[in-house]
């Protein structure tokens, strides 16, 4: 492994992350709420559900296991939240829980065994379980987003019939890595 791999990895949380703070920060605490039916989630308890992964999985990364034992999943499935900012505090320490042991992580840690529910993973597997695991609701938590707030909706990513305008900014510009 070489040692782009943790920034490389930083900078896709981070992406994650901004893809997230984006969406919420367009929606209303009712659009946070809403649900399409009873069994399905609404934003805030995907929210919720993410934060208590991040706890979960991040706190003392490197030497518990990281289901903890006073994590509580099925509540994260119950929207107990009462405004916008304690959905936006909750998503905030989530990612200071995530940012801080990775960050501190070195190259020689990325083939530690750890363990997820006793199943032992290397760091490097843990990390990219839990990449692919945020992505995946955030997808949700945009979908949802834009479904409530379309006419509204400020795109994340180029707008539609715009590619041109967009690839033509970007070429005129210098090379970046």
């Amino acid at each position: 492994m070489t040692n782009t791999f943790l920034p490389s990895v930083i900078k896709q949380f981070e992406y994650y992350k901004s893809l997230g703070d984006k969406t919420i920060s367009q929606l209303s605490f009712d659009e946070l709420q809403w649900q399409s039916d009873k069994e399905s989630n609404s934003i805030a308890i995907i929210v919720k559900h993410i934060v208590g992964n991040m706890h979960s999985r991040w706190t003392n990364f490197l030497t518990d296991d990281g289901e903890k034992e006073w994590r509580d999943r099925d509540q994260e499935f119950r929207d107990t939240f009462i405004s916008k900012e304690d959905v936006i505090a909750a998503w905030e320490s989530g990612w200071i829980c995530l940012f801080e042991p990775i960050k501190s992580l070195q190259i020689e840690n990325l083939e530690h065994i750890i363990y997820i529910r006793n199943q032992g993973h290397s760091v490097t597997e843990a990390i990219n379980r839990q990449l692919a695991h945020y992505p995946y609701h955030i997808g949700q938590i945009v979908f949802y987003a834009k479904q409530l707030n379309n006419s509204e909706w400020d795109s994340l990513s180029i707008k539609k019939n715009k590619s041109r305008s967009y690839n033509d900014e970007k070429f005129s510009q210098d090379k970046k890595t």
